[in-house]
């Protein structure tokens, strides 16, 4: 089982340019590496690059997510399934996760999840164990929440953190280089979570302090309309860039010196992790996966939840040291390339995989990888 070819089906909702839909892309890019084949499916592939979504072969199902259309949709996807059935089912959100066990049950066909984030305070997870064989979370804090809120039993429930590229584009310019205006910047779905307006009142008290600095907010979400309202009530939106439409964060996090996470949740922060890898100093609040990530004054900086005031502090520190701003861009580097490369988080999904499909064969007590077509 350990070297032999498989097939995976990747269900995915609606793309969206933020980390766990970059995590599908990454799956199904580089699955192909260890013998995995992958098909991924979809409700929406919009905010994928079209030639990347032309190399993933990536099928868009729409209305895959409609109360009763969505039905008719996945009884189709079934059926076009059973001209080549895949060996296990991969959920890739929790919104999915109802429509992806209906089509395990029916092509019988066992089941995994990622978690990507907390579950809300009211919100239940209903894993079928009928076909549901193991939880990947993408941090241990999102292991740790999923445990004390769900009641599934510890053993279910895998932590493989979301891998970044790692490679560092040696063109870019020094961080903080004297020979440009300072960009500090954020970047990632604009939610109430992710705690922006917190950014933007720390930027106004550092344009306040006399600093010449830029400002820079890279992403799309329904808070778009009311950050840009708060940027002018501030006095700053001359000082403030907004970027919605990217089909990835990289070009928004090269033209970074600092990058700031403001969160008041957060799952693990693969776009902070992104950012490290580039180089990029982070300060961010130490909250979910977080934690584990930014070491204070060594991998990057912490700042309380909600603070702008001591975020605006902790900015100008940077601003006013170079040379440990770069120093610490470099240690979160190297720390990420160790620990959050991508390819070791695609090698210990498909070793997932195969174990699953190891434990189908003991159960079964036949080949769960079998070319048979079950109907």
């Amino acid at each position: 089982m350990n070297d032999l070819p498989l097939k995976v089906l990747l269900l995915a909702g609606r793309f969206e340019v933020r980390g766990s839909s970059a995590y599908t892309l990454h799956l199904a890019q580089r699955l192909k590496n260890h013998n995995v084949t992958a098909t991924v499916v979809c409700s929406d592939a919009r905010a994928v690059d079209p030639e990347r979504r032309a190399r993933l072969a990536i099928e868009e199902y729409a209305h895959l997510k409609m109360p009763f259309w969505g039905r008719v949709v996945l009884e189709l996807m079934r059926r076009n399934l059973l001209q080549d059935v895949p060996d296990l089912v991969h959920v890739q959100s929790r919104d999915m996760l109802s429509r992806g066990a209906w089509l395990a049950r029916r092509l019988q066909r066992p089941l995994l999840l990622t978690v990507h984030d907390c579950l809300g305070s009211r919100e239940r997870l209903r894993f079928d164990r009928r076909v549901g064989r193991r939880i990947i979370a993408v941090s241990d804090s999102v292991r740790s929440a999923l445990l004390q809120q769900s009641g599934v039993p510890k053993d279910l429930v895998t932590v493989i953190h979301s891998g970044v590229d790692t490679h560092f584009n040696a063109d870019l310019p020094p961080v903080l280089d004297p020979g440009h205006v300072p960009v500090v910047g954020t970047a990632g779905p604009l939610e109430a979570v992710k705690g922006l307006p917190f950014f933007l009142n720390a930027a106004q008290k550092v344009l306040a302090a006399g600093r010449d600095a830029e400002f820079l907010v890279s992403g799309a979400g329904p808070e778009e309309g009311r950050l840009r309202r708060l940027a002018t009530t501030l006095g700053i939106d001359r000082h403030v860039a907004f970027v919605p439409n990217l089909f990835d964060f990289t070009p928004s996090l090269s033209a970074m010196d600092i990058f700031c996470l403001p969160s008041l949740s957060q799952g693990l922060g693969t776009i902070m992790l992104e950012a490290m890898a580039l180089g990029k100093p982070v300060i961010a609040t130490p909250v979910g996966g977080v934690e584990q990530i930014v070491r204070d004054n060594e991998t990057g900086l912490n700042i309380p939840p909600s603070n702008s005031d001591r975020l605006s502090e902790r900015i100008l520190e940077l601003l006013d040291d170079p040379v440990r701003a770069r120093a610490i861009g470099e240690a979160g580097r190297q720390f990420v390339r160790c620990d959050f490369g991508v390819d070791r988080m695609v090698a210990s999904t498909t070793e997932v995989y195969r174990n699953v499909l190891e434990q189908e064969t003991v159960l079964r007590g036949d080949p769960v990888a079998s070319e048979s077509k079950v109907g």
